[in-house]
């Protein structure tokens, strides 16, 4: 009997427990069913901080188009120096890209063709002794009344012609850099750089050597020429705004306008040259750089735009993360029918008004779509 009694009083204590155990169960499923939804993706309040948010935009479609040239000096701050005389290079101060001031001695040439003028100021010199020296004469007849007027009148015309004579000479002395020793100093008419040099010491130049010897230019203005293929001219007006960069300064963009358009075609590369002027205070740009100039024109058409910056592309196609708050933030593909460099104008998938994300909206697409 006693044996019985504990066997009811085990079963009992079972069905006692799993009752518990049901009880706490429905209790559990009946707390999870009353909390709220949960969303998939939360931006968090960092990353609010990090990102950027631009609004859609309708704006005229900007054409870009790209033209390959260089960097020369402005031909109008530029000179040519040639040598007047011919003789033999007895030295030469200055070097390829040296800066120089107007003045300045460049070479020195050693020349006969020097020594004649030599010959003809000495001579011009002596003339005008002999001059005064005559006409202090006939000062001292026409006192004494031994001349009349009418010769000292021809006296004096006869200084007056030999200082003529000598000033002219002495001139192109002091011009042309000549000295009695029968040198010729070539100097620097402006100030600049020196950009090109065909002389050096105890080279020998004939007599009417017509070739320059040295090139100087200023270069705080100096010129963009771009080559314009056959195709693109029609596009191409003076005016239009340019964006110009070099290898030397990569990521360094130069805004100028189209100053120039010369309307004949290179017979060899049957190309159009445009000119750019471009300040260069601070001397970056050099003669002979390569650049390349982005010319900028405006379409016809007048579609949504975001930045550039803000489109992704993955497997071929185009998306933007549109953005309405923290909790909604969807991946939608979109068609972009141009884009520039900070730029792109959408065909098809935006609307003017929506948020687009511009800045680390790459990690937030992996987020939402791995």
């Amino acid at each position: 009997m006693k044996s019985l009694t504990m066997q009811w009083e085990k079963i009992f204590g079972i069905n006692c427990l799993c009752a518990i155990v049901l009880m706490v169960t429905s209790c559990n499923e009946s707390n999870v069913a009353d909390l709220p939804e949960q969303k998939a993706f939360v931006l968090s309040e960092t990353m609010m901080k990090m990102i950027n948010l631009d609004t859609v935009i309708e704006s005229q479609v900007q054409g870009v188009l790209n033209l390959n040239g260089k960097i020369v000096a402005d031909e109008n701050r530029l000179v040519e120096i040639f040598p007047i005389v011919g003789g033999n290079v007895i030295s030469i101060s200055v070097e390829l890209g040296d800066y120089v001031k107007k003045g300045q001695t460049l070479g020195v040439i050693r020349s006969g063709e020097v020594a004649e003028y030599d010959r003809q100021l000495k001579d011009a010199q002596s003339d005008v002794a002999v001059a005064q020296k005559n006409l202090e004469v006939k000062k001292d007849l026409l006192a004494s009344k031994l001349i009349s007027e009418r010769e000292m009148v021809e006296a004096n015309k006869e200084l007056e012609k030999a200082e003529a004579g000598l000033k002219r000479i002495q001139e192109t002395f002091s011009i042309y850099g000549f000295n009695t020793n029968s040198e010729y100093h070539l100097k620097s008419p402006i100030n600049g750089f020196v950009i090109n040099k065909k002389i050096n010491r105890d080279m020998t130049l004939p007599s009417g050597h017509d070739e320059s010897v040295f090139t100087i230019a200023e270069l705080n203005e100096v010129w963009a020429i771009a080559n314009v293929y056959e195709s693109d001219i029609s596009k191409i007006k003076p005016g239009m705004d340019v964006v110009i960069s070099t290898l030397s300064y990569p990521g360094e963009e130069i805004r100028g306008k189209i100053d120039k358009i010369f309307n004949v075609l290179d017979t060899d590369t049957k190309t159009m040259k445009v000119r750019m002027k471009i300040h260069n205070e601070d001397l970056k740009l050099k003669p002979e750089m390569i650049a390349t100039t982005r010319v900028l024109f405006n379409e016809a058409k007048v579609l949504p735009s975001v930045p550039a910056s803000a489109i992704i592309f993955d497997r071929s196609r185009q998306f933007v993360m549109v953005f309405s708050d923290r909790y909604n933030i969807e991946t939608r593909e979109v068609e972009v029918y141009k884009s520039s460099a900070d730029r792109a104008w959408i065909s098809s998938g935006l609307n003017p008004g929506e948020i687009v994300i511009s800045k680390h909206q790459l990690f937030i697409y992996d987020a939402l779509n791995d």
